[in-house]
């Protein structure tokens, strides 16, 4: 029997359980697990059914190596349409002169901005990675911290904030030749022109990693690094929901290094299919309804710290201005990795992360997929309460996971899908 050619009818979770049964029976318990429990890992959210067909359109076959109308292969008319769609969309989106969107991820775009305006040695001034640093700001097991040399500041131990008066003497200490302002975990808002400030004087490039609060930017929710960075480094999942993937933007004068240093020298091909989702994502938050949903993100993460705080919990810098806040689950009689696991079993996904003090983990969570689902702040304070139940007792779980279920089943996570 001749066997159908792959674009004659479209990806389906039919073709896919007749063709690999085995496969699909993981993807269709994996929806299953995002619709029944709470996703409050704040990296993550809900990509819309339009990202989602971008992604498994047949712009993924397309091999695309280099820039529109700059291509190592022929047949590329239509994807450079898309790959100009999506640069055109992002820079007026964040009010960028140059945007380049063919990072595979965040760490990738990160790595493409060092190439750019740094050399091997460097000397580089970063947040610390047990203050909330990425990895790749600095740390020993990543290419950052085995290229470059990096300092890092830290954060008020008291008031969880950014130690601004020690980046300046650290600035002035070590001359670094570029400082990163970004954090996996910080949950205040950057103060971009203190950085500014600092970096100027020192005569160094500002790098923002805006991996997280970038999707609150492009909503109005959270002041834009754009005005200030050299070079800003972005996710375009997370808040911004779309597909899972990363982005450069910067000014006119450091485009052709930006460029160069993601292709030929970080990467290979783009991935076509993710760029012209990246564009639908853009053309999301450009509409008037994702102001919207910013802002409740935002609304969403001051409440659930506020019911948390209520519920024992220690709420680090007493709350929020983003989509994520991280707590100290040991007023409950538990420590981080405990309260994960318990969390887990119930039904609720978050992460553990590194808090104010030596050796101090506790727990992050991000408002962005349950607000993406249409819950609201009545349904924080839910949340609070069986997260609570759940860290303080292991025999709760059971009880808990019911809850989880029945709220979940009034909230679907694929909006309009």
């Amino acid at each position: 029997m001749p066997v159908a050619h792959p674009l004659e009818s479209p990806p389906s979770a039919d073709v896919l359980g007749r063709q690999d049964p085995e496969l699909a029976e993981i993807l269709r318990a994996e929806r299953e697990r995002q619709s029944t429990t709470l996703q409050l890992i704040a990296a993550e959210n809900f990509s819309s059914p339009a990202v989602l067909a971008a992604l498994g359109s047949p712009l993924a076959n397309k091999y695309a190596e280099g820039y529109p109308g700059a291509r190592h292969h022929g047949g590329c008319e239509l994807v450079d349409m898309a790959e100009r769609t999506a640069v055109e969309r992002a820079k007026a989106l964040f009010g960028a002169a140059h945007a380049n969107v063919q990072p595979h991820s965040g760490s990738s775009a990160v790595l493409a901005a060092y190439a750019a305006l740094l050399r091997p040695g460097d000397t580089v001034l970063a947040l610390g990675l047990p203050h909330g640093g990425h990895l790749t700001h600095g740390s020993p097991a990543n290419f950052s911290g085995r290229w470059f040399d990096f300092v890092g500041y830290g954060v008020d131990p008291e008031s969880g904030l950014i130690d601004h008066e020690q980046v300046r003497a650290l600035a002035r200490a070590h001359r670094p030749k570029a400082i990163v302002c970004g954090s996996i975990s910080y949950p205040r808002h950057m103060d971009y022109a203190a950085f500014r400030a600092v970096a100027d004087e020192v005569g160094a490039y500002l790098i923002a990693d805006a991996a997280h609060p970038i999707g609150l930017v492009a909503g109005g929710a959270a002041p834009s690094p754009v005005p200030y960075a050299d070079v800003v480094c972005a996710t375009t999942h997370k808040v911004l929901r779309g597909p899972r993937g990363g982005m450069l933007l910067c000014g006119s004068e450091l485009a052709q290094r930006v460029d160069r240093a993601v292709f030929p020298f970080t990467q290979g091909g783009a991935q076509m299919n993710t760029v012209a989702a990246k564009a639908v994502a853009f053309g999301e938050a450009a509409a008037p309804a994702f102001a919207g949903y910013a802002r409740q993100v935002v609304a969403n993460a001051r409440t659930l710290a506020r019911c948390l705080t209520a519920e024992g919990f220690t709420v680090t810098t007493g709350g929020t201005d983003t989509h994520l806040l991280t707590v100290d689950p040991a007023p409950l009689g538990v420590d981080g990795r405990t309260a994960r696991g318990r969390l887990a079993a119930a039904g609720v996904f978050l992460d553990t992360c590194a808090l104010p003090g030596p050796g101090v983990r506790g727990l992050r969570l991000g408002t962005a997929a349950v607000t993406t689902q249409g819950m609201g702040e009545t349904e924080m304070a839910r949340i609070a309460a069986l997260s609570a139940a759940a860290a303080r007792d292991e025999s709760a779980a059971l009880r808990v996971r019911g809850e989880v279920r029945e709220l979940t089943g009034r909230f679907p996570p694929h909006p309009g899908g």
